[in-house]
């Protein structure tokens, strides 16, 4: 799932719980749980991808003393302090039916756990 492509809030917007209820599974806390499962999941995604394409602009001198501004860097940087934030990401896929949850598992401890997955549309 390309999450630069799904049309999210920029700003904080007040959700109705109701809707989120109806959207999700039809219980309020498990939708609440999935989203915030997805949102980590996207948190992951995007943090990985910024890295990987500053790993470029890594320079391999330890001195403090030599600072160079790369512009380049500077654009990467702030493209992506301009996405929309994870959670309201997970919140539209929610919105527009993309995304897919797998039945709860027991792990050893007997704790439940959900495996989100993006739906492919």
């Amino acid at each position: 799932m390309n999450f630069k492509s799904i049309k999210a809030d920029k700003s904080t917007e007040t959700r109705d719980n109701h809707e989120l209820e109806s959207q999700g599974t039809g219980n309020l806390f498990e939708t609440i749980v999935i989203l915030s499962s997805r949102s980590n999941q996207l948190a992951l995604e995007m943090k990985q991808e910024l890295n990987a394409k500053l790993e470029e602009f890594i320079t391999p001198t330890d001195s403090l003393e030599e600072v160079f501004e790369n512009r380049e860097q500077i654009e990467i940087s702030k493209f992506y302090e301009r996405l929309p934030k994870p959670h309201s990401i997970a919140v539209a896929e929610l919105g527009q039916d993309l995304i897919g949850v797998n039945d709860a598992k027991l792990d050893d401890e007997g704790i439940e756990s959900l495996e989100v997955t993006p739906e492919q549309a």
